[in-house]
């Protein structure tokens, strides 16, 4: 490439390789069910029809009080939705399904000790403990309207019931991953101003009864190494009146839950209506470096959009059995397990440990007993459970009628998996995009209007309007076989409103780099800027290839990581691929990859010449990498995330960092010895 040519490949642009796949149909049976089969949504909810659409959304709730304004840009680009409207997320999700659901299950429990029963939490039920604990947090810990409360929880129903209880009288809950460290959890504490923090004493995972307590006594440690005093640490029991815990819990400071509530038992306090601008919840961003973003989310419109989304994308009934094998510590969960499916009367199962504990058949054993119908989980998870027992779903009598995919781009040859086997070729399936900061889906098909394509998102859902700008802000046309940055026209009631005491952070992050004017307060000068590079296809879809970083620039060819990964996964034997930029004196990176079996498969140099000849069979010979890596496992965090940086430092011979936190950090040396010697 000469001197001119390199200079014209803009920062944002990447040829993509990867061929469209052929577009396959929902079936019959599927359209006569679904709840949205009616193709003007799209007219509805036009650039035409905006803002005044999403009032469609917004129907779907109980308002005390209805809105003015159904959207506020006069502080832009913190959209305020539904102003002057008044609700309250708690009274949506449980109250109000009483007169109808009470003794319908809201949450199907499942401990990850197989011995231990599922719990059934019916509607009435759920009612009587968050009432219960809401008197407590309003009483015993003294906490009102607007203060903060950090939780760190895992995956037991104590979860939603304590979020549901902060949400009923508008407490702004701020939920940390069950698996993070305790460091991570008092930054958290320390940056939302939290005085309580509600956690748990053990958990299961993988089989072992972990020690959580020890976390809060570091986290409260960090926080008030940060400025910040936690007064009271309320600590939930694994089993009731048993501590697990080898802890211990500090007099004055430590209460236990299940003891401080028999002094609530039968308390009722109605929920506190709230405005529509109000914050339901801070959700911070897990970055690997820098300060956590903390993700302000308003109380109406974010409400209001995971409802519509889930009701139109996931195609939940009341009557439908559904699992998300999300973590509640994710946005995700937040959405997706938790306000979305209960503002809709579902029932929502719950799972607390890993989906493939004891053995790879677990998932497909609980979609049997419970009956399962739509079935949400991440490409993560898919590629573990495909590795794990790719024929396993075969042997169980489950049928999904809808299937979702979240989290991160989807390789074709997993969809197709995904579909053939744990779908058995009748649910369709949702290729969904979005992220913390977006509330809800940004892209995806509608399973029952559009056509499911492997590999490619979709178009933008009802009422978004994504485009794709080069560097410099020009549009890069659909068809074209250019990727640039994907980026949002129009702002969406899910949308959240501000990073967390930062809103300088929040403007140049998000919304800076292709604003039109910064004094304007018209939505249109504002284009929201999501960080990812994407493809547009000349039928409208949007193939997600990562983040905009993922990119590996090979003498001024750049190449998604995502694509190199994907035709690994074309190989038979490949379970799992990861592509790292290797420094090289020539083309200054190069593409290093690593990727591990499925079982049954040996390591061979034979095997290695496969998944080379597959790259350049599917990008070219640029593509070529530098060497393959056939490992043992990759190095995990403990949400099964592929720690791409940990390889990426490996390769180069740089620092490794802390690896403490991943779930398997006794890999990392394995790999490194392979790589890089005994030296």
């Amino acid at each position: 490439m000469s001197e001119k040519e390199l200079e014209q490949v803009s920062e944002a642009e990447i040829a993509v390789h990867w061929q469209e796949e052929e577009v396959l149909y929902p079936s019959a049976q599927f359209i006569a069910q679904a709840n949205m089969t009616d193709a003007d949504i799209y007219e509805r909810f036009s650039l035409e029809n905006f803002p005044q659409c999403f009032k469609e959304y917004a129907d779907l709730l109980s308002w005390y009080q209805y809105w003015q304004t159904t959207l506020d840009t006069s502080d832009a680009p913190s959209w305020k939705w539904f102003v002057g409207g008044k609700i309250n997320a708690c009274y949506n999700c449980v109250d109000r399904h009483l007169p109808k659901y009470k003794n319908k299950a809201a949450i199907l429990y499942v401990p990850e000790p197989e011995h231990e029963p599922h719990l059934a939490l019916t509607y009435q039920e759920l009612y009587v403990r968050v009432n219960e604990l809401a008197v407590l947090l309003r009483d015993f810990a003294g906490l009102k309207a607007g203060d903060r409360v950090t939780l760190h929880m895992p995956m037991v129903p104590e979860l939603p019931i304590t979020m549901l209880a902060c949400a009923r009288l508008g407490i702004i809950h701020s939920e940390v991953y069950g698996g993070f460290s305790g460091t991570a959890c008092g930054e958290r504490i320390a940056d939302s101003g939290s005085r309580v923090l509600i956690t748990i004493d053990g958990y299961y995972r993988s089989g072992k009864l972990l020690d959580h307590k020890e976390n809060a006594d570091i986290a409260v440690k960090v926080a008030e190494e940060q400025g910040q005093t936690v007064e009271k640490v309320l600590v939930w029991r694994r089993y009731p009146g048993k501590y697990v815990s080898d802890t211990p819990m500090l007099e004055g400071r430590d209460h236990f839950m299940d003891v401080v509530l028999g002094d609530y038992v039968g308390k009722r306090i109605d929920p506190l209506p709230m405005r529509a601008e109000d914050p339901l919840f801070i959700m911070y961003t897990s970055g690997t470096t820098g300060k956590p973003k903390g993700c302000l989310h308003s109380t109406g419109g974010y409400l209001a959009y995971v409802t519509g989304t889930s009701k139109y994308v996931q195609d939940i009934h009341p009557e439908d059995v559904y699992w998300c094998m999300a973590d509640i510590g994710w946005i995700t969960g937040h959405s997706y397990i938790v306000y979305g499916p209960l503002a809709l009367a579902a029932t929502s199962v719950m799972y607390e440990g890993v989906p493939t504990y004891p053995d790879a058949g677990r998932a497909w054993r609980i979609a049997e007993r419970l009956d399962v119908n739509i079935f949400h989980t991440a490409p993560t998870t898919i590629r573990m459970l495909r590795k794990a027992g790719p024929d396993e779903p075969q042997k169980y009598s489950y049928q999904f009628k809808h299937m979702t995919t979240v989290g991160e781009p989807i390789e074709p040859a997993v969809w197709r998996w995904y579909y053939d086997v744990v779908g058995k070729g009748r649910a369709v399936i949702v290729d969904t995009w979005w992220q913390t900061e977006n509330g809800g889906f940004l892209c995806s098909t509608l399973p029952a209007l559009k056509p499911m394509k492997p590999g490619s998102a979709g178009p933008g859902v009802p009422g978004i309007h994504p485009v794709i700008y080069d560097e410099d802000g020009n549009e890069i046309d659909p068809g074209i076989g250019k990727a640039g940055n994907i980026c949002i026209r129009n702002p969406w009631p899910g949308a959240f409103q501000t990073i967390w005491g930062d809103r300088e952070r929040f403007i140049s992050t998000y919304y800076e780099k292709y604003c039109k004017d910064k004094k304007s307060t018209d939505w249109r000068d504002w284009p929201y800027f999501a960080g990812d590079a994407a493809v547009q296809a000349e039928d409208g879809y949007f193939r997600i290839l990562g983040r905009v970083d993922d990119v590996i620039n090979v003498a001024g060819h750049r190449l998604g990581t995502k694509e190199l990964e994907s035709a690994c996964l074309t190989v038979l034997e490949v379970a799992e691929a990861s592509v790292v930029p290797l420094a090289d004196e020539l083309k200054g990176r190069v593409p290093d990859i690593y990727v591990s079996l499925k079982p049954g498969y040996e390591p061979s140099r034979e095997l290695q010449g496969k998944i080379v000849e597959a790259i350049e069979v599917s990008i070219g010979k640029i593509a070529r990498p530098k060497h393959v890596y056939i490992v043992p496992d990759m190095p995990k965090t403990r949400s099964g995330k592929i720690m791409r940086r940990v390889l990426a430092a490996i390769s180069n011979r740089s620092d490794i960092g802390d690896v403490t936190t991943l779930a398997n950090a006794e890999v990392v040396e394995e790999v490194r010895r392979m790589v890089q010697g005994d030296g």
